[in-house]
């Protein structure tokens, strides 16, 4: 399923960024509320890609970067399990 997960990610990735040139609104001088609408498109597509960035960040971060399918932490734990993060000694993980 994460992998799956993170093919639905990609393609959703690759349609924002392809939407983030309005390239069928070039050359058109229309004006809307006193602003071009290619502005316009632009503050949409800001709002679309904020709501599905925060949609990622809570569902899929670290999605095809973490290996063990835990989803927290670099280990799996990390630093959001607060008996783990008191034994750790200060600089970062071991080689």
């Amino acid at each position: 399923m994460r992998r799956n997960e993170l093919g639905r990610w990609l393609v959703l990735g690759v349609v924002l960024a392809g939407l983030a040139i309005p390239w069928f609104l070039w050359g058109s001088a229309t004006i809307v509320a006193g602003l071009p609408v290619w502005l316009w498109w632009h503050v949409g597509w800001m709002v679309l890609a904020s709501a599905v960035f925060w949609v990622f960040t809570q569902r899929a971060w670290g999605i095809g970067v973490e290996t063990d399918g835990g989803g927290r932490g670099s280990r799996g734990t990390g630093l959001t399990d607060p008996d783990r993060a008191r034994d750790r000694q200060p600089g970062g993980d071991p080689p």
